[in-house]
């Protein structure tokens, strides 16, 4: 190949945003987009621009976040994916690389996103659960959690459940295809697959179920939040520790290896 044509690849990346504040680089503040940036220009010595399938916020992790890159240099994606993690903090990772096709694009080819919220639900925080875990002290009843849950799936206009509703470029209507509830012991897990999710989210969804768990809504609230169409008191924004981007769907026509199955939408 032409040394000076670029190769886009697939960077599939696990973080702990606890030091970062947030993905997006800033002047003068810490992101996880910067330090990959630089891990790029000292691998390769090329000053690029890496692109993800959606922003995080600060103190908010990753598991599953997926980037593209162009990189001019020609390299393998096995030793792309070794040689940045030389050159990245212990706190982000690498975790798969795959070359993909010009038409692939991190954010505008995903056709869903998984995102997990952890709560620690009992008196006292455990102090190694304090940086990837909500803490919740008030017990929680699960079933009303999973009843609002299960009222807030399906395609609606979330604007109340958006912490910045009047600036969405796209519109506030979304796609849940799932909302879920399960607790294993003392740990409360809200899982949340749609095809996007507009600012801040998926931790007022987590706000707005936690505030039904401890018995302050009752759970036929989500109607009329929802048909409300407006941000309240009602809607918190649940603390950002305990939300990480789990994973991202594709279909796998612009990859050159697979990917994960898109989700499919649910008939309500």
């Amino acid at each position: 190949m032409n040394a000076g044509v670029s190769r886009r690849f697939k960077l599939i990346i696990g973080y702990d945003g606890t030091a970062y504040s947030g993905w997006q680089v800033q002047p003068g503040k810490r992101t996880v987009q910067g330090c990959l940036e630089e891990a790029i220009l000292q691998l390769s010595g090329e000053t690029t621009r890496v692109f993800c399938s959606g922003r995080t916020d600060a103190g908010v992790h990753a598991r599953g976040q997926v980037i593209h890159v162009d990189v001019l240099r020609p390299m393998a994606p096995e030793k792309l994916r070794l040689g940045l993690n030389r050159f990245l903090p212990e706190d982000i990772r690498v975790l798969t690389a795959h070359r993909a096709t010009s038409a692939f694009d991190a954010r505008m080819s995903a056709v869903g996103k998984e995102y997990r919220y952890f709560i620690c639900n009992e008196p006292v925080l455990p102090p190694h659960l304090r940086l990837y875990h909500a803490h919740v002290y008030r017990p929680l009843s699960l079933s009303a959690m999973q009843e609002a849950a299960r009222r807030l799936e399906g395609r609606h206009d979330f604007a109340a459940f958006s912490a910045n509703p009047g600036h969405e470029r796209e519109g506030t209507v979304r796609t849940l295809f799932a909302l879920r509830v399960s607790k294993s012991g003392a740990q409360v897990m809200i899982r949340a697959i749609g095809d996007g999710f507009l600012f801040k989210m998926v931790r007022s969804l987590a706000g707005f179920l936690i505030r039904v768990g401890v018995g302050d809504l009752a759970p036929e609230n989500a109607d009329s939040i929802l048909q409300s169409k407006t941000r309240t008191a009602r809607v918190p924004t649940a603390d950002p520790q305990g939300l990480f981007l789990w994973r991202v769907y594709y279909r796998p026509v612009s990859i050159m290896q697979p990917s994960h199955r898109a989700p499919q939408s649910r008939k309500h």
